[in-house]
C-alpha cells in the first residue's frame, strides 16, 4: 500500500471522527441543560475518572497513555462547551 492510499484511509477515519464528535457535542448540550435545570455542577471529576479508567482498560496497553490523553482533552472540550451560557 502506498502513502496516498494510507492517507485516504486516515482522511476517511477523520471524517467519521468528526461526525462522532459533532454527535457527542449535541448530547453534551443536552447534558448542560439537564445540569442547569437540576442545579448540578458542570465538572464531575468522579465521572471523568470512571470514563478514563473504562476506556484505558478497553484499549491495548501500549495505547492506554494516548487514549487517556485523547479523552482527557475531549472531556475538557465538553466541559468548556457546557460552561457556555450556563
Amino acid at each position: 500500500m502506498n502513502i496516498d492510499e494510507l492517507r485516504r484511509q486516515i482522511d476517511s477515519i477523520d471524517d467519521e471522527l468528526l461526525n462522532l464528535f459533532e454527535n457527542r457535542m449535541e448530547i453534551t448540550k443536552e447534558i448542560r441543560q439537564y445540569k442547569k435545570e437540576k442545579g448540578l455542577p458542570i465538572k464531575d471529576p468522579e465521572r471523568e475518572r470512571i470514563i478514563l479508567g473504562r476506556l484505558c482498560k478497553k484499549t491495548r496497553p501500549e495505547l492506554a497513555e494516548y487514549v487517556k490523553a485523547l479523552f482527557s482533552a475531549l472531556i475538557e472540550i465538553s466541559v468548556n462547551y457546557q460552561s457556555q451560557n450556563f
